[in-house]
């Protein structure tokens, strides 16, 4: 069953920003991830799902209703992070947190408070002198603090520091395991294959592919840095085999290799390593080697 429905989104600032004839659905327990670069319309498409913005044409559906005319009915069953978050900022945290709460109806604090112990949450401060990680963090809380059926995360970690993302990592599993439907927009790889089960990539406001996780890891190209004890065993490895070598420079070799490494790390059984370092390749890298022309269409795939 899905739960959350786009059909033929389009919303047109110009100089193609905005969003363009986008079709996906999210269903029921699965984690979306919604990866993309900086200004390729995450928010947009996050924004009309929200029911802040009217399309130019097409839908958008949350429990099949519509995002524009049922906002009020989905807020009630919805979770939500945005990637900008507009506080009060002359509350403290716990102010906050009471109000929204309030205006929730939510009587029960346990997940709150236990939300509040997870994330190391200091309430007592102004929001206006807080930190921008301690700001993430209340968003944090708010968004899950009432137990919600769907959310909708832009951009979740931002601002917070390794040890909170992975804390972030593990409650979105735990979410998962209870069958919650979550949709997070990112710009990071790694964040996204943490924790999601199938993916959409969008560029420049048009949906390039969805993929399985699974299937989106085997295509990801990895770059490695391979030190051998000599200059002579490092020119025999790069001509003797057929990876894709970057560069060779004198006992160091670079080179990439798409999907599975079980070959590469047979090959290295044969040499003395002294030392191997992989790159993490960029956001534009993974999609020129994935998909090449951004104008691939995701039907494609």
């Amino acid at each position: 069953m899905s739960i959350i429905e786009i059909n033929g989104l389009t919303k047109d600032y110009g100089d193609h920003k905005g969003n363009f004839d986008l079709t996906f659905s999210v269903e029921e327990g699965e984690v979306f991830g919604y990866l993309g670069p900086n200004g390729a319309g995450k928010t947009t498409t996050i924004r009309h799902l929200m029911g802040f913005l009217t399309p130019d044409k097409g839908t958008s559906q949350i429990f099949g209703m519509d995002s524009r005319t049922r906002s009020a009915d989905i807020m009630k069953l919805l979770g939500y992070l945005p990637g900008e978050i507009a506080f009060f900022d002359g509350m403290n945290g716990m102010e906050f947190l009471n109000f929204m709460a309030e205006m929730r109806g939510l009587t029960d604090t346990s997940l709150k408070d236990k939300l509040m112990d997870l994330f190391e949450l200091d309430t007592k401060g102004k929001i206006r002198k807080m930190s921008k990680g301690m700001k993430q963090k209340l968003g944090i809380v708010c968004a899950f603090m009432h137990d919600p059926k769907v959310l909708i995360l832009d951009e979740p970690t931002s601002g917070l520091d390794p040890l909170m993302q992975k804390t972030f990592a593990d409650l979105i599993l735990e979410e998962k395991s209870k069958g919650k439907t979550i949709l997070m927009s990112s710009h990071s790889f790694e964040e996204i294959e943490r924790t999601c089960d199938s993916v959409g990539i969008i560029r420049q406001g048009e949906l390039v592919a969805i993929e399985n996780i699974h299937d989106l890891k085997m295509k990801r190209r990895k770059v490695y840095l391979v030190t051998f004890d000599n200059v002579t065993s490092a020119s025999q490895f790069a001509s003797s085999n057929d990876f894709d070598i970057i560069e060779v420079k004198e006992n160091i070799v670079k080179l990439s290799v798409l999907g599975n490494v079980t070959e590469f790390i047979k090959v290295l059984h044969n040499y003395s390593i002294m030392d191997l370092n992989t790159e993490t390749s960029s956001l534009e890298d993974i999609f020129m080697h994935y998909y090449g022309d951004k104008r691939h269409s995701a039907s494609n795939m």
